[in-house]
């Protein structure tokens, strides 16, 4: 066997291996969400109906009850040979009214946090995952300059009532995102389709993290503050024109680039990566504009939601951001498959891509694979499956998944073998 089979990919000491919740995806109940009155709104159930789609699908409803076992959710972390976790807390439910706090709320959430520290595993809390309460909403919500007072105001509470318990703060989960499905496709609430708005919800959300970074580390000193950032892997249908290229920069630039320069590079403590797939642009007939390439008639490997399977695409955007020297989290990484062997190729690719970043030079210090719970996937309801560990609808039982073994392997033994890599590659 020669030396190029015989290695070991190997992570750096000390390198963080975690899963990833979001809490209206999660918890269950968040009655005063504008997520929870949206899914049971008329609009919703008369798109549904006309999509020949059934309501009760589309409703997170209980979701995976992790409000009330998440101890036993931890216990599978620690299980799963993991020493990071990343949550959210859910901003509706300790701000239910304007200025109103719920104390029992805030207390829930130390003990959620306290169940992880007993459990010595590291915390990433993110502020907000794309949910707002309702009282926001009906203020006009991120198209309101007041709601980044609001924000910060929530951000420092949240400061003083859980910063000991918190090691990486995560202000924002990815803003790009949310402001084309929520003001520019019209996918998500408040279903607006303005290009207007969502420019200006993007700039309203880059002011709310550059003033919560200042905010989190006045009170928390030392605890480092960032965002999660999606960030898509571009490239040309056609590699010889300039103009198909000029095009993939600036998709590069408008969606992975963007928010760090409006929202100031010296607030972020570090970069969080969220990665899932690339997109092939392709310029329209008699067009300056360009639309993604249909995957799909290609016959390309897709997950579930359709998005191309390219693992390379880690590593293309992780060395994109490489000169900035700054330490990197990938935040989020999955795949929303039946197939638990994909999920398990998956895992292995994009790994052994992450591995040649770090001896690219990129400082990456962890990964947390999303998510650890099958869980309610937003629009797309309750078919995607995304999670480590499989949670049945009624009796929220958890049976973890080959994928979590594996996982929990190489976690556990913070390499990736050879063989497993040909093994991946065979499946």
């Amino acid at each position: 066997m020669d030396q190029i089979n015989e290695e070991i990919i190997s992570f750096p000491h000390g390198f963080l291996w975690g899963t990833a919740t979001a809490a209206h995806q999660v918890e269950g109940d968040n009655i005063h969400s504008d997520w929870w009155s949206w899914e049971r709104s008329a609009r919703r159930a008369q798109a549904l109906k006309q999509e020949g789609k059934n309501a009760e699908d589309f409703i997170s409803g209980h979701a995976c009850d992790h409000y009330h076992r998440f101890e036993e959710d931890f216990d599978l972390v620690k299980r799963g040979g993991q020493n990071a976790h990343r949550l959210s807390l859910e901003w509706s439910r300790v701000e239910p009214e304007e200025g109103v706090w719920d104390e029992k709320e805030i207390e829930h959430y130390r003990e959620v946090l306290e169940m992880l520290k007993q459990r010595g595993i590291k915390t990433f809390v993110t502020l907000w995952h794309f949910t707002n309460p309702q009282w926001l909403s009906a203020r006009g919500g991120w198209l309101k300059g007041s709601t980044v007072n609001y924000f910060v105001r929530y951000c420092e509470k949240m400061a003083r009532t859980l910063g000991d318990l918190v090691d990486v703060w995560v202000t924002l989960n990815e803003p790009g995102a949310y402001v084309h499905l929520s003001y520019h496709w019209g996918w998500w609430p408040p279903q607006k389709r303005s290009r207007a708005q969502m420019c200006l919800v993007l700039m309203y959300l880059a002011c709310a993290h550059r003033r919560a970074w200042k905010t989190l580390k006045s009170v928390t000193r030392g605890t480092p503050v960032g965002i999660a950032q999606n960030v898509i892997s571009y490239a040309a249908y056609r590699k010889h024109h300039l103009w198909d290229h000029l095009l993939v920069w600036m998709m590069d630039v408008s969606t992975n680039h963007l928010f760090y320069w409006l929202s100031g590079m010296k607030r972020h403590d570090y970069l969080g990566f969220n990665y899932y797939f690339r997109v092939r642009l392709k310029r329209r007939r008699g067009s300056i504009f360009a639309e993604q390439d249909s995957v799909k008639d290609q016959g390309r490997e897709v997950s579930a939601m359709g998005w191309e399977l390219y693992p390379h695409g880690i590593f293309d955007s992780l060395m994109d951001f490489a000169d900035i020297k700054k330490p990197v989290y990938i935040l989020e990484n999955g795949i929303a498959t039946d197939d638990d062997t994909q999920r398990q190729k998956f895992i292995i690719e994009h790994l052994r891509e992450v591995y040649h970043a770090i001896k690219g030079g990129v400082d990456v210090r962890g990964y947390f694979h999303w998510s650890l719970l099958d869980n309610f996937e937003w629009h797309e309801g309750w078919r995607p499956k995304f999670g480590l560990v499989a949670v049945d609808r009624e009796t929220f039982k958890r049976t973890p998944k080959e994928s979590f073994y594996l996982f929990k392997k190489i976690a556990e033994e913070n390499s990736i073998t050879n063989d497993e890599v040909q093994s991946s590659n065979a499946k």
